[in-house]
């Protein structure tokens, strides 16, 4: 039974590797040569041009930027949601005359 540890590549690794890559087959070495070399398979080969092919280093950084941004900004309208849904449920358990107060007040 082999032990082999997953590794994770970086995007800036992965961009490298495909440039890599292309140059490599550019020579007429064949795609699993390629992969072999990298130590990668085939179809992590595939997922990573699928996903990052085209883009240049910076581009893969911005992404991950608006990828974070993005996943904050979710967060804060889950909250404002959750928030917006507990007024309500206090709204509508507070009796009628309770309600005419706070307006007033």
């Amino acid at each position: 039974m082999s032990s082999k540890k997953r590794r994770r590549h970086t995007p800036d690794q992965i961009i490298r590797k495909i440039v890599e890559g292309h140059k490599l087959m550019g020579e007429g070495i064949p795609l699993d040569e390629v992969c072999r070399r990298f130590v990668i398979a085939e179809s992590t080969w595939y997922r990573w041009v699928s996903q990052y092919g085209g883009m240049k280093a910076d581009d893969v950084k911005r992404l991950k930027e608006l990828e974070v941004e993005n996943g904050r900004l979710k967060k804060l309208l889950a909250e404002a949601e959750l928030d917006k849904a507990m007024l309500k449920e206090i709204a509508s358990d507070a009796p009628i005359d309770q309600i005419g107060v706070w307006r007033a007040a």
